[in-house]
Formats: structure tokens, sequence, C-alpha cells
């Protein structure tokens, strides 16, 4: 099967700071909301922590070289905020932190590869937590202040931005759950995040373009496209309202439509809110939200089968999935044609301009075998499927430019720790040797030639 993409089409692979870097004490780099969260017993699997993670922070020769024979023609990475600004309140950028960054780009650049910015994949400065975080709308200062600090000094160079990174997981994860860091359990903290995360991307835009002319920039958002287990109206109702929570809560102000009143009047029903008065909305806010992109990222791994509650309850949202579907170690459904779904909706119902896979992948626990070669085929079939949905929706017309695949390295997985491995190279977390899987070929082969290598 021939994969004819547009000219200029971009096929990358994607990382996040916190993930891979390690080196939590040199440099000058500040701890993080993740270092606190991870030394915390009992909120990370096996008591895993960063502090060497695949120790990129010394290693990252190594690691491009593995770009460049990939073949790949831009890398997604993201900026860690306490390498540059320890605290976050410092009044000059930490010089070896920039430092860091400046050789990566440049190395990047030598490579041939294009270098594509994430400000901000989770890791707040801890000092900048004890202020009061994400919820105290101080924050988007702070983040506008970083964003001009790191545009500033890779501007030059970089000429592709996004300013976060899955605002849903910062927002909910982190503060309605506490499964992430900073922990916090408080359903309103959390809708006050989610306004915050979203302003300061707005606030940020136009200082990185005033910094970068002819600078695109975007953000990322995870989307997972929803559909009702049964055709009864409660399953209708439940999956609205989980759309409402996790996909349009964050794409409809983006588009200038406000928040979604079905799914604020969902949150007073739920208890989220006293009113349909939101508390952290001001005059303007809204506005600064819609400012407008150059593209919009999405991150998609699966898609959510969803059943409400019995007849006469709440209605609720619980994952059912079919049990005759592959899944994968994080028990997702492998689902490509709900790719080719949500980036159909997002051209057709909201009239997206450019589209941008910026992370796509599954976790599989494939390791070496007796000769080291690592037959992840489960990842390469993932790959694959989802691949040709991305090459499906364009031929319907979808302004879809670029594709990475989640994620280079195998790697610290949030609070799955290093139990999780998504990477196209394996790494021995003991010795952080790394090795290619199958799939690493596979891609590598099918960026090269445009052609999937299975079908010859």
């Amino acid at each position: 099967m021939r994969l004819t993409f547009p000219p200029g089409f971009r096929f990358g692979t994607a990382t996040s700071s916190y993930q891979i870097e390690g080196a939590i004490e040199e440099g000058g780099r500040g701890p993080s909301i993740w270092d606190t969260f991870s030394h915390t017993p009992g909120k990370v699997l096996n008591g895993d922590h960063g502090d060497i993670a695949c120790d990129h922070y010394n290693r990252w020769p190594e690691d491009i070289a593995l770009l460049k024979t990939l073949g790949v023609s831009a890398y997604r990475f993201s900026i860690a905020w306490p390498r540059v600004l320890p605290t976050g309140l410092e009044s000059t950028p930490n010089p070896a932190g920039l430092a860091f960054y400046d050789r990566l780009v440049d190395a990047l650049l030598e490579a041939g590869i294009e270098p594509w910015v994430t400000l901000y994949h989770w890791d707040l400065p801890q000092t900048l937590q004890d202020q009061g975080g994400w919820p105290d709308r101080s924050i988007v200062e702070h983040f506008v202040r970083f964003s001009d600090v790191v545009s500033r000094a890779l501007g030059d160079r970089v000429g592709h931005w996004i300013t976060h990174n899955e605002p849903w997981v910062v927002a909910m994860l982190g503060h309605e759950t506490g499964a992430h860091a900073p922990g916090i359990v408080d359903k309103g903290k959390a809708l006050a995040a989610a306004h915050h995360v979203l302003l300061s991307h707005g606030a940020a835009v136009p200082v990185i373009r005033a910094n970068v002319p002819g600078a695109k920039v975007g953000i990322t958002v995870n989307l997972c496209p929803a559909v009702p287990a049964s055709p009864s109206d409660i399953d209708a109702e439940a999956t609205r309202r989980y759309d409402g929570y996790i996909n349009r809560w964050y794409l409809d102000p983006l588009y200038g439509r406000g928040y979604p009143e079905d799914r604020i009047a969902a949150h007073v029903e739920e208890g989220w809110l006293e009113s349909p008065e939101l508390p952290f909305l001001q005059d303007g806010d809204l506005e600064t939200i819609a400012v407008e992109r150059d593209f919009l990222g999405i991150n998609y791994y699966s898609r959510a089968v969803i059943r409400g509650a019995e007849d006469g309850n709440l209605p609720r949202t619980v994952f059912t999935l079919p049990k005759a579907s592959m899944h994968t170690d994080f028990d997702w459904e492998v689902q490509g044609n709900s790719l080719y779904d949500i980036l159909c909706r997002l051209h057709t119902d909201y009239g997206e301009k450019e589209i941008v896979v910026t992370e796509n992948g599954c976790a599989y626990s494939d390791g070496p075998d007796e000769s080291g070669c690592i037959a992840d085929t489960r990842r390469t079939v993932y790959l694959r499927d989802h691949i040709v949905a991305c090459h499906r929706a364009i031929e319907e017309g979808v302004p879809l430019t670029g594709y990475f695949a989640w994620s280079l390295l195998d790697n610290f997985e949030w609070a799955e720790g290093y139990s999780k491995r998504f990477g196209l190279v394996w790494v021995d977390f003991e010795t952080l040797e790394r090795r290619p899987k199958d799939s690493y070929f596979w891609y590598a082969k099918t960026i090269a030639s445009g052609v999937d290598p299975w079908s010859l």
C-alpha cells in the first residue's frame, strides 16, 4: 500500500522533559511538582520517579542520532520550566538551563530535523505551585513570562510552538482525581485550573509571535471520541456529558464558542459548580482564549464507549470496551477509525484550518528476545492502522499536516512509573542502553518510501 502524503507533510516523534531528561539537580534546575509528587509515597507505581529517567540531559547526542537514523523531519520536545526558571520567580533565566536547549536545537537543525517546542508539559516549578498553581489566576502572568523568556532565547531557530500539552490532564488528573501532580482533589479548583491553562495559552500567543516573526503557534489537546454503548437514551445522554467533559470544554472556547452551556448545567447538577456563573471567568477572558492559532495539535490514543447509569439515576460515564477488541497494556482499545472520526469532526464541526497529530502511540511491554531483537508487532500494527487513518482523513479533505508518534523512547510514564513502554526505542532503565524496536525500523521505512513495508 503506497501512502502518498501531501508535499511538506511532517513525520516526527515526540517526548517530554520530565519523562526523559532526568538530571533533576544538574545545571541549576529547580524542583517541579512532579519531583514532589513522585517522591510522595503511594503516588507513583513502585515508587518510581524521574530523577534519572532516560538521562536524556546527558545522552541527548545519542538520542538525536536515533532520530536522524529514523528519518523523521520533525521532533517535538518540551522545555522544563524549572530548568529555565528554577522557581518561576527569577528576574533572569538560568543560563545553564537555556544552554541545554540551545545545544539541543542546534544539533537537531544540524541533523536536518525541525524542532517543535512545547512550552508546558506538566512540570510546573514547585514554588509556583506553593503560591497557588494553576487554580490561581496569577499563574497566567507567570506562564506568559516563561513563554517570553524561552521564545526570545530559541525563536531565531524554532518556528513551531505549542503552548500547552493536554489541558484536560493538567486540570482533571492533576486537580479533580489527584492521579497526577500536584495531586489535588477539588472539582472547583479543577475547573479553575482548566480555565487558567486556556487563558495563559491565549495570553502567550501574541508574545511568542512578537518574539518570533513568522512563528506558527498552536496548542495541543487530548481528544477522546465517545460513542454510546447502546441506542438507549441514557447512554446517549451519558455520551453527550462525557464529550462535553473531555472534548468540548476545551475545543469550544478555543474556537470562540465559550464554555458549552449543556456541560455548565451538568457541572451544576453534578456538584462541580454552585450556579451557572463561572467564578473564575472575567470580562475579556473568552476573547483571549479564542486568539487566532496557526494549528491545533491533537493527541489521540483511543476512543471511549460510554454506558450510562441505570434509568432514574444521574447519568454517569463508564468506559465499556468491546471484549473482542485489541487492547494496549493500558487496556485502551485499539481503534484507528476513531482517529479518522475525530479528525473529520474538527474539520466539519469546527472548521480547523490546520491540524497536527502531535501524539499517537501505544504501550506494550515487548522486550529483547534471545537474539536481542524486539519484535513489537502489536505496536507496528497500531501505528500502521493510525497512519492509514490519517491518510484517509487527508483524502477526505482534512487539513492534516503532520503526525508525531509517541514516543521516541520508553520513558517515565507518569503515575505508572516505568511499567508502561510507549517507545519506538527500548530503554534498559538499569543501564540506560537504547535499542530500536522492530516498530522503529518499520516507521523508518514507511517515512523513507511512503510505502507500508508489510505490503511489499
